[in-house]
């Protein structure tokens, strides 16, 4: 009975546009992984959510639970991150919230001890599985869009949703915090990186109640230039506006770089529209250029670096440590140039359809 009642919510996580899909090995790996997640009275209730905002009263009165109860429940769920909540025309509305990125990340920062450590191993299976990694991060639009760091591409090129630090221009609170990418693997013991974990910031045009990871928007701004000087790929949500954070990611990491290194998922994230260029006359053969690629687009070959323009993403971590000067971003053809979608409502219109979820 219990895991039927997973059983219905797995599916729930997958009619929503990110999606959770079923693996090759059957549905134990997402079974045990929600029950993590949910309690079964939890899960019961997600199970029964969409994508689509509701009220208290509309969710109590398909479940059959008082409005009362269904509102503690709710909030309690909210405050675990399974659920969303917002206030339209000043009434509480809640909605399913999505796998990844949401309920999951939500998880993995409350779990302590060896729940979060069977969660570190069961999220790297599902991650593995045929149909996990795969099935999340091969539907287009793609869920995270590189954009190059900043002083990489010439001025006249970058266009608004380029323009990393313009994301942070009407922000009124800052907040960094931990890597969920990286904590998973230090729960595993396979992280391969000396990458700080304190690595993802986020932001919003409010002003929100100081905490223990708020900073102010000028450590925004030197934290995103450290990242671009230690050698991290900024990635942001798909879309050209509302955007509200930016991850710091590396490619032995990040699950959706991971998808590139080594899924073999060229899209598992979308490529900023430029690309490295390497003037051979120019360039030395230090390697440099090769370290720093966090996707493995570079090569030297003849003692001469290469890159690989269908595989770059276009970060632009290769330029500014070019002691020849060697390296660039060239803005791609305008026949191979996409636009992010306009905004999140777009983008999940198009991932549905994409999906075959209308």
């Amino acid at each position: 009975m219990a895991d039927d009642v997973y059983r219905g919510l797995a599916g729930a996580l997958d009619r929503l546009p990110y999606g959770f899909p079923a693996t090759g090995s059957g549905i134990e790996i997402e079974i045990e992984i929600l029950e993590i997640m949910f309690t079964p009275g939890e899960a019961a209730i997600a199970a029964r959510l969409s994508e689509e905002w509701e009220s208290i009263a509309g969710i109590a009165g398909r479940t059959g639970l008082g409005v009362p109860e269904m509102e503690s429940q709710l909030w309690l769920m909210a405050m675990k991150g399974l659920v969303r909540a917002e206030k339209h025309d000043g009434e509480r509305v809640f909605s399913l919230n999505q796998f990844i990125v949401g309920s999951w990340e939500a998880t993995m920062f409350r779990l302590e001890g060896e729940a979060a450590h069977r969660m570190a191993h069961l999220t790297e299976e599902y991650i593995a599985a045929t149909g996990g990694l795969a099935g999340i991060m091969t539907p287009a639009p793609a869920l995270h869009r590189v954009v190059p760091a900043r002083g990489t591409v010439k001025s006249e090129w970058i266009l608004p949703y380029d323009d990393v630090r313009g994301f942070l221009s009407d922000a009124r609170s800052f907040v960094l915090r931990d890597c969920v990418c990286r904590k998973q693997h230090d729960l595993l013991g396979s992280r391969r990186c000396s990458f700080p974990r304190r690595a993802c910031l986020s932001f919003s045009p409010a002003d929100r109640p100081a905490g223990p990871d708020s900073i102010s928007r000028e450590d925004a701004l030197a934290f995103l230039d450290e990242a671009r000087s230690i050698g991290l790929v900024h990635m942001v949500s798909n879309v050209a506006k509302g955007v509200n954070y930016v991850c710091n990611c590396c490619g032995c990491c990040c699950g959706i770089l991971r998808g590139i290194v080594e899924y073999g998922l060229k899209d598992s994230v979308a490529h900023a529209n430029y690309h490295c260029v390497v003037d051979g006359e120019d360039c030395s053969g230090c390697g440099v250029c090769v370290q720093r690629c966090q996707v493995k687009a570079i090569t030297v070959e003849d003692s001469i670096a290469v890159a690989d323009k269908q595989r770059c993403v276009g970060c632009g971590l290769c330029v500014p440590t070019c002691a020849a000067g060697a390296t660039q971003l060239r803005l791609r053809p305008e026949s191979e140039v996409v636009e992010p979608p306009e905004d999140i409502g777009a983008w999940a219109a198009l991932r549905k359809a994409n999906r075959n979820l209308a």
